[in-house]
């Protein structure tokens, strides 16, 4: 009597078509905010080309112009042109908004992951690092160590990076705890896998979900917080275009003429409307506990 055993295959991991149709799939708004993502994308890209004017050419005599078919946003307080400096405006702020959150996913994250994998020592002074940070508010903490570096692009992005970068370390931290204790990363470290190797092949693709979810999500963060700064006068700085200082400008201005304040507030909100929800969807996708 012969008895045979059948092997059952396990199936494969999700690659990333399949991953895009779960984050998408029945979900149209998701599409649509894509769309206008990639649009912003695209506007950014091709500024040079599609920008009626230079964003800092000035003319006294377009001060203050209405929208008309030579300024379709009319001009400022020094005859710019809105609309040239809306789209210029567009690379600071989504370069800010999309550079930001992944240098603070990779600095975060390495945190997180050295400090719920070796424990210890390693742990504890992570640990209380990080909810030091935490204790602050991410604007209120934007806002000091802005002040602190000041203006120019690096270091706004160095700002928001920091900002956000306790979030991710946290997050890291706690499923790195979840993984360590997995069978398969306990069988790695008995045979002898350095840890390197361990931390690299099995904990690193286990935790990127939730930090996947959390640095879509605050990506429109970024965003709200670059204008934010650039509103103060500690972000970019005049007279390079962004969205938050368009509107600061505006402001001094706004018996004049409102329509920098209208141009930079609605392109932030729809941003940042878009970013959120291509955000929801990503988190319904990837994250566990959502989809349990």
């Amino acid at each position: 009597m012969t008895s045979t055993t059948e092997t059952i295959p396990l199936g494969d991991a999700p690659g990333f078509r399949e991953t895009l149709q779960d984050i998408f799939a029945g979900r149209p708004g998701a599409i649509i905010a894509l769309a206008v993502v990639l649009l912003f994308v695209a506007v950014a890209v091709l500024a040079p080309w599609i920008a009626p004017y230079d964003p800092m050419q000035q003319s006294f005599l377009a001060v203050n112009a209405q929208p008309s078919a030579k300024h379709l946003l009319g001009t400022d307080q020094f005859g710019r042109d809105v609309l040239s400096r809306l789209i210029y405006g567009s690379r600071n702020s989504l370069i800010f908004g999309f550079v930001s959150p992944v240098i603070a996913a990779v600095v975060g994250g390495g945190l997180g992951v050295i400090a719920g994998f070796y424990g210890g020592i390693a742990d504890r002074v992570i640990s209380r690092v990080i909810d030091m940070f935490m204790a602050f508010p991410e604007l209120l903490l934007a806002i000091v160590v802005a002040a602190a570096l000041g203006g120019g692009f690096w270091n706004v992005v160095a700002v928001l990076a920091i900002a956000f970068t306790p979030g991710f370390a946290r997050v890291a931290r706690a499923s790195t705890m979840a993984v360590r204790q997995e069978p398969y990363i306990e069988a790695a470290v008995a045979s002898g896998v350095r840890t390197p190797v361990i931390i690299l092949r099995h904990v690193v693709p286990n935790i990127s979900a939730p930090i996947v979810v959390l640095m879509t999500l605050w990506m429109a963060s970024a965003i709200r917080l670059e204008a934010t700064l650039s509103f103060l006068g500690i972000g970019t700085q005049p007279p390079q275009p962004s969205w938050g200082n368009i509107i600061r400008e505006g402001l001094g201005n706004m018996f004049a003429t409102s329509w920098p304040i209208l141009a930079g507030g609605m392109a932030i909100t729809v941003v940042v409307l878009a970013i959120s929800v291509v955000g929801d969807a990503v988190r319904d996708a990837l994250d566990p506990e959502v989809k349990a």
